[in-house]
């Protein structure tokens, strides 16, 4: 059966290394909804466009060409035939992908292009309303969550592992700033689907985690 299984949370919840490792086990793609809207952050940045700037937000994600492959085993994201993947992660860009998603113009760009490569199935997406408003039939809806401490403490031991210099006060904050974003936009706000199984993955590993998604994803 070619499934669909969506993956909600907050910011630093695991849902992309979850949702990527699950979609390995499966033998599934793994779309990185998150990265694209980064994506458009970055280029917008680039092009010396304000967060709060909606025409030309929604103008830039119209045009952006968004592409994801696998290669050595990690996701690439290619813009406008560009690798971004580094560039994408840095926290300036994270900062401001938050305000980006919110825009209702990009979300319906991407939106639209997120449901155009889950049409097929066999596909594990991870974001903040794929269970909700992206791909509302998914045949398995998760919301991964942890702490908000646990949550900072491995953004920023995932940050530091790649050189970017930070603080975890700084870490604290900037993932604060987003989940109250996130959960309070307009446009499809962060919130669990009602039929959605709540995970949450405090004091978990990898493993363990990646053992309940699996067993979630099988028994439907």
């Amino acid at each position: 059966m070619k499934k669909v299984i969506a993956i909600d949370g907050p910011a630093g919840a695991g849902k992309s290394t979850i949702a990527k490792a699950l979609a390995e086990k499966l033998g599934y793609i793994y779309i990185d909804t998150g990265a694209m809207y980064r994506t458009v952050a970055l280029l917008a940045q680039e092009q010396g466009v304000a967060v709060d700037d909606a025409a030309a937000l929604t103008d830039i994600a119209g045009k952006a060409e968004i592409t994801m492959r696998v290669e050595g085993g990690q996701n690439r994201i290619i813009l406008n035939g560009r690798d971004v993947t580094e560039a994408i992660r840095k926290p300036e860009v994270g900062a401001a992908a938050s305000p980006v998603s919110a825009v209702p113009g990009v979300r319906e760009h991407l939106v639209a292009a997120q449901r155009k490569l889950a049409a097929h199935g066999c596909v594990v997406m991870d974001g903040r309303d794929i269970g909700t408003v992206v791909l509302p039939d998914a045949d398995c809806k998760i919301y991964l969550t942890a702490s908000l401490d646990e949550r900072v403490q491995r953004r920023y031991d995932e940050l530091c592992a790649k050189g970017i210099q930070t603080t975890r006060e700084g870490v604290r904050e900037d993932i604060s700033t987003r989940d109250y974003r996130d959960s309070h936009r307009e446009t499809s706000p962060l919130k669990q689907a009602e039929d959605a199984v709540y995970l949450d993955s405090t004091g978990l590993g990898i493993p363990e985690v990646l053992s309940r998604a699996l067993a979630l994803a099988e028994a439907e």
